[in-house]
This record gives C-alpha cells, structure tokens and sequence, in this order.
C-alpha cells in the first residue's frame, strides 16, 4: 500500500491541518508523533528504506524497542503537512537498544526528526506502559489560552485542574485524571522529556508553562479533542478572568462528585477541595 493512501497518515495529516486552523501552531511551532502498529508497517514496507545510518535520540526507550513512529520534522511547518507530507514529516525506525533511531521515509528535502523527539519517545513508554499500549498519539502544540494561564495562575496541578474544571461541565469527563504542570524549561532536551514523563505516568495532559501543551490519547481524534478541549476551558477562564477577578457563581466540589457518579468516572479527591 502507498503511504500516502493508509488511514493513519491521513489522520496524521488531518489533525496537523486541524491544529494549524486553530492557531496553536505559528511558524515551525509544536509537534507531533504516531507510535505506528505492526500490521501497518508491515501494509507499507516496501516503501520504506532501511538502509539509512542510525542517529542517537538524546535519551534511552527501552520499552520501544524497534518500535516505528511517523514524526513530524524540526523545523517544518504544521501549515505544509498537508501539502507535502513526504517533505515535511518522516516515520522512523528505533533499534533494539532504544537509544538510536533511523529515517525509513519522508523528510526528503532533508531534516531530521523534531527536535523535542526525546521528550515524545519518553512520553510513548510512559503511556505506553500505563495504557497497555493503548496511547499511540502524543501531541504539543501552543495554545493561546492555555499558555496565557501560565503567566497568572499557580503553576500546580491541583489549581489549573480545578480552574479548568469548573469552565465547562463536560471537562472533568473528558480529562478525569486532572492536568499536570510543568515549570518553565528549556525545550528539547532530556531534563524538560523527564520532567513530563514523570507526570504523564499520572496525567494524560501536562502544560509547560509560557510553552504550550502535551497530550497523549488512543488515536487521532481523542487527543486532538482532549487539546481542544482543555484550550477551549482555558479560553472561557481567561475571558471569566477578563470581566472580574473572582466568580458571583461555579461548580462545586459536590456538583462535581454528582457528576462523576452520574457519567461513572472517578475523580480524585485531591482536586475537589474546599475553596
């Protein structure tokens, strides 16, 4: 099969165009990475090429051992994945130790895979290993809002969960678990990949602060719906913040646990404290 033509590419390339449209991707801004299935590898492998010099990742994933992903590259643009997706994204091939990676296709202008690849790879073993393998998304990108937040609100989980929580009801459904935040670090390297994994193993969203956000899912459009979703609470807690600084009116610690019993989702008790 052309790798073009699968459904996974395609969802790839739908949901970078779909992240370009919201404006959470300015110039060569956020990233994104697909941990590819075995039989969808193998539907494409006579259009890839194995013959390309192995690269260290930065970082060791053990638990991805020769594992494939489809990656977007440093430096690219989300705005020209959908038109030249060879040029501007890539699949790779992880060797047996999990520390060094080759390109298999894309990038054919040149390049090489994004720059914050270590942290996507950590996050992927992370999930990976509480999900069941399960998440197979990771996905960074800047929302406007969300970083806004970063500048005005504790940088602690248990308060942007609540805050974000309470701007819509369908929230605390669709991210139960809560967000973790992590404080201002330089991108793209080990330090910032450890910092982020040690929370997704908790949390399936974690915020960089003055960044952007990460978020991993199962597929395509859940983790594209869990971002929108929590940029979109983001958004109506920056204009409840614009109009006056406290609120006459929210959801409660008792509405929420009503809601959790009633759509049959746990939430920790940690998050619906006393205010």
């Amino acid at each position: 099969m052309k790798i073009l033509d699968t459904e996974f590419v395609k969802g790839f390339i739908r949901l970078c165009d779909d992240g370009f449209q919201q404006n959470w991707h300015e110039r060569n801004g956020g990233n994104l990475s697909y941990r590819i299935k075995p039989e969808e590898v193998e539907s494409i492998k006579e259009e890839l090429t194995f013959d390309a010099p192995w690269q260290p990742i930065g970082t060791t994933v053990k638990g991805l051992s020769k594992e494939c992903f489809m990656v977007t590259g440093s430096g690219k643009y989300f705005r020209n994945v959908i038109l030249e997706p060879e040029v501007n994204t890539c699949i790779i091939e992880l060797d047996e130790s999990g520390e060094n990676y080759r390109i298999l296709w894309g990038l054919t202008k040149g390049g090489r895979p994004t720059s914050e690849l270590p942290s996507h790879l950590m996050n992927h073993e992370v999930k990976k290993e509480a999900t069941g393998g399960a998440h197979r998304v990771i996905y960074h990108a800047h929302p406007t809002n969300i970083i806004a937040l970063t500048f005005v609100l504790p940088l602690e989980d248990k308060i942007f969960t609540r805050e974000l929580w309470e701007m819509a009801t369908e929230c605390p459904v669709v991210f139960p678990g809560g967000v973790g935040v992590v404080g201002w670090m330089v991108p793209g390297g080990r330090e910032i990949a450890v910092a982020t994994s040690e929370l997704m193993k908790k949390y399936d969203v974690a915020i960089w602060a003055h960044h952007g956000l990460f978020a991993s899912g199962e597929d395509f459009d859940l983790t594209f719906g869990l971002m929108h979703t929590v940029e979109k609470s983001a958004e109506i807690l920056v204009k409840v913040l614009s109009i006056r600084p406290d609120k006459l009116q929210t959801i409660t610690a008792g509405n929420f646990r009503d809601l959790a019993r009633d759509f049959k989702v746990t939430l920790p008790e940690e998050f619906l404290y006393e205010k």
